[in-house]
């Protein structure tokens, strides 16, 4: 269980970044439900991307501060980023 406690940490931070990056931009927005899975999937996949490119974050096990904290700021920012991309792609296929 605790080697899955840091991706879902990472998940949940990414759900509520896909959430925050629909607010901030509008024209990003796809609803509540569309904000949060996409986020989901992005933080999960951006904070193991992180893991794998500096492993030394995760010094001192899986649940320390430092790891806890860069899961959370990477699954933010992942989800964001991958809510933002979908966000204009779609605006690109409308608007094309």
């Amino acid at each position: 269980m605790e080697g899955f406690l840091p991706i879902l940490i990472q998940a949940v931070a990414g759900a509520v970044g896909g959430n925050a990056a629909g607010k901030a931009g509008p024209h990003l927005d796809q609803g509540w439900l569309i904000n949060t899975i996409v986020g989901f999937v992005g933080g999960g996949f951006s904070g193991q991307i992180v893991v794998a490119l500096l492993p030394g974050l995760m010094a001192g096990g899986a649940m320390a501060m430092t790891s806890v904290v860069t899961g959370i700021v990477a699954g933010f920012v992942g989800g964001g980023l991958l809510l933002a991309i979908l966000g204009l792609i779609k605006d690109k296929m409308v608007h094309h």
